[in-house]
């Protein structure tokens, strides 16, 4: 088996890949080949037994697409994106990347004409106010940010492409993954992780909302695992509707803090410093905050079960069991 995972440098391509390595196989069938595409070189796999190539480039070159897809791959795990407050701040490169890269790599896959599994990480943000307390899985798309009009555009893409049987593609509405590992970066919704991940490490994390904030949740290691599942589900029991709006967690901000406070204690709760942003605050208030996610349910989705084991898996995962 062939995969290509885009966006590899990226903290869901890293932990989708080490996860492949460490497996070795997919669906009983051994990986044989394992491509890592973003802009920057992603990191090699530790330990890895599986043959690995590291690519650099930009989705946007047409060339350098068709040059990464020459070698058919069977999977492409298409996660290379511009963050949404990035996206929202600089139009022209969010629609670059998030629209034109996509478009190139299905384009791609139809000239080689291989019908690969085509797994695009797409986001509740395709959803847009006013919402009803739960969305559930029929509501319609309709976005207020530019991240989220590239999704959906892609989403779209994704489902005629299928529709024309040139790929066998899934688009997957991720919730906010949360906690996310690293430094804070140019995501709006990075003040979720880094609430819990800065306190846990010692430093200290600025809140730009309010604490009735409500938001849908899951684990970097659920996402993985929702991205494998999807490689690898049958496609006749999802039909024509290609976007799926995964299970998650609904969570405020107040119950974060208080999962963070019943693990860690208050003294890296009082890590949390409370400032508001403008921006910040009037793009949270056209983002969706809880869903009914059946459809991915009854598909074989398994969301997480709190948000404090979202807090345990991090303090697992990333800190070694401990935090300061």
């Amino acid at each position: 088996m062939n995969i290509l995972i885009t966006g590899g440098a990226g903290m869901i391509g890293r932990k989708l890949a080490r996860r492949l390595v460490a497996e070795g196989q997919l669906a009983g069938q051994a990986i044989r080949r394992l491509t890592l595409f973003d802009v920057v070189a992603a990191e090699w796999p530790p330990s890895a037994t599986v043959s690995t190539t590291v690519a650099t480039g930009d989705l946007r070159d047409t060339a350098t697409v068709q040059q990464l897809l020459a070698s058919q791959p069977d999977i492409v795990f298409h996660l290379a994106a511009v963050v949404s407050g990035e996206a929202e701040q600089d139009f022209e490169k969010g629609y670059g990347c998030n629209l034109d890269g996509t478009r190139n790599l299905l384009e791609a896959l139809r000239i080689y004409g291989n019908d690969a599994r085509f797994v695009f990480a797409s986001s509740i943000a395709v959803f847009g106010a006013p919402f009803p307390a739960a969305i559930p899985d029929d509501f319609f798309c309709t976005p207020l940010t530019s991240y989220g009009t590239q999704k959906a555009i892609g989403e779209l893409l994704v489902s005629d492409y299928t529709r024309r049987g040139l790929v066998d593609g899934f688009a997957l509405r991720l919730p906010t993954i949360c906690v996310r590992p690293g430094r804070p970066n140019a995501a709006a919704s990075g003040f979720f992780s880094n609430i819990i991940r800065e306190p846990l490490a010692g430093r200290e994390a600025v809140l730009p909302v309010a604490d009735d904030v409500l938001h849908w949740h899951a684990s970097p290691r659920a996402a993985v695992q929702y991205l494998l599942h999807a490689a690898t589900m049958n496609s006749a029991l999802v039909g024509p509707r290609r976007a799926i709006t995964l299970p998650g967690l609904a969570v405020t901000v107040g119950e974060q803090i208080e999962a963070l406070r019943e693990i860690a204690g208050d003294k890296v709760v009082a890590r949390i410093r409370r400032k508001p942003d403008p921006f910040i605050q009037k793009m949270v208030a056209g983002w969706p905050r809880n869903f009914q996610a059946r459809r991915a349910l009854d598909l074989g989705f398994q969301p997480d079960t709190s948000f404090a084991d979202i807090i345990r898996i991090h303090i697992d995962d990333e800190l070694g069991g401990q935090f300061s």
